[in-house]
């Protein structure tokens, strides 16, 4: 059952100048970093990855 007082005011959505640009860019960017696929790592990434690994590996001379 809904009320009078509802049924008054009409939903308003937000107008673009409710909007401020910092949210609005803000948006934009958490948009494209939920929808844009991980990227491969670079051959660069990968190797200096592989030598910390064989580094962390290696036994510490005392």
């Amino acid at each position: 059952m809904s009320t009078p007082e509802r049924e008054a005011r009409p939903q308003q959505s937000p107008s673009p100048s409710s909007m401020s640009m910092r949210d609005l860019l803000a948006s934009c960017v958490a948009a494209a970093a939920v929808s844009t696929p991980p990227r491969e790592p670079s051959a660069v990434a990968v190797a200096q990855a592989a030598a910390a690994a064989a580094a962390s590996q290696r036994p510490h001379a005392a």
